[in-house]
């Protein structure tokens, strides 16, 4: 028996859905048991087509977060694996939920306001900013994306939060208010030296406004310990070199290193300078110490960046900026 190409279809169909026997075919009606089930195949393929769609749309896009910092990644290898680690801890973990896009100055400050409305234009969930120069980048790029900061100084005075405990707006993070107790340092070093020795401060002249904030702090706790301050100036890592040299010619007993950014990422330099020129320094966080500096007055340097890491992933997961209090080192 030969089958017209309408029959021939019918009978696929009817096969393909299991009704394929003909007792049962003229038992049903024939044809029009064919029609509706053919009704209901087409049906059944639209839908079988639509899963993969659908499961597709049930996949969340992974979400990326920027970091931006004006120094190098060589620099910064054990605070961002506890960078990491604070994304851990929050059920986060760089490559399997979330995607991290660094962006580096390489100690260019200039080009922190370029990378991050790069890393904005990217559309990241939350944009991670290491020190000021690197903040108020991101802040002025962006009032909408999520913005988690470390920063050596008042965010408030800074125009990044309105205050600590409520910051409003897209910013929060991790502040250093160290000028409360930076007289302390000078304090612990005025012990240690024999009285009438001078003690040096060394200050970053790139960023002015702190430096001459530190400097004018220092002194006014230096006249009331009776001592003697000379204000270094080092901005590259040259210039830090040739700052403990000069404080070898001035005969200096002690230095005290301002925070800053930059002398964050040098620690290792500053530490191994001050063995070698045999000279008792101080700075704010314990890994200057770790580092073969004679003693630090501070907190971990290394603990902030997982705080960040904390704060990124209560973001992640809904929380907003404006209602996560600063944290203070």
């Amino acid at each position: 028996m030969t089958l017209v190409p309408a029959e021939r279809e019918t009978a696929a169909l009817a096969f393909v859905c299991g009704y394929h026997d003909p007792q049962r075919q003229r038992i049903a009606g024939g044809k029009r048991m064919f029609d509706l089930r053919r009704r209901e195949f087409i049906t059944l393929l639209g839908g079988v087509a639509a899963w993969p769609l659908a499961a597709g749309a049930q996949q969340p896009a992974m979400p990326v977060v920027g970091f931006l910092h004006p120094s190098s990644p060589d620099l910064l290898t054990s605070r961002l694996g506890t960078f990491r680690q604070g994304l851990s801890e929050n059920g986060y973990m760089q490559g399997q939920n979330v995607l991290v896009e660094y962006r580096w100055g390489n100690e260019h400050n200039d080009r922190m306001p370029g990378l991050a409305a790069d890393l904005v234009r990217r559309q990241v969930a939350v944009l991670v900013a290491g020190g000021d120069v690197a903040a108020l980048a991101a802040k002025a790029a962006t009032d909408t994306t999520p913005i988690v900061f470390l920063v050596p100084d008042d965010p408030v005075k800074l125009g990044l939060v309105a205050s600590l405990n409520r910051p409003g707006g897209n910013a929060t993070g991790v502040a250093s208010l160290d000028l409360d107790i930076a007289p302390k340092r000078l304090e612990v070093l005025h012990e240690l030296v024999p009285a009438g020795t001078p003690i040096a401060l060394l200050v970053n002249p790139d960023d002015p406004e702190r430096a001459e904030s530190q400097e004018a702090n220092m002194q006014a706790a230096a006249r009331a310990l009776g001592r003697e301050l000379h204000v270094l100036r080092a901005g590259t890592e040259s210039e830090v070199t040739t700052a403990f040299a000069t404080l070898q010619d001035r005969r200096v007993g002690a230095l005290v290193i301002g925070p800053d950014t930059f002398f964050n990422s040098r620690i290792e330099q500053l530490a191994a300078l001050s063995v070698r020129h045999r000279l008792p320094a101080v700075y704010q966080f314990r890994e200057f110490a770790a580092a073969g500096g004679l003693m630090s007055y501070g907190g971990s340097l290394t603990d902030t960046y997982r705080q960040v890491g904390g704060f990124v992933g209560r973001i992640l997961k809904g929380e907003k900026p404006a209602d996560l209090p600063v944290q203070r080192l």
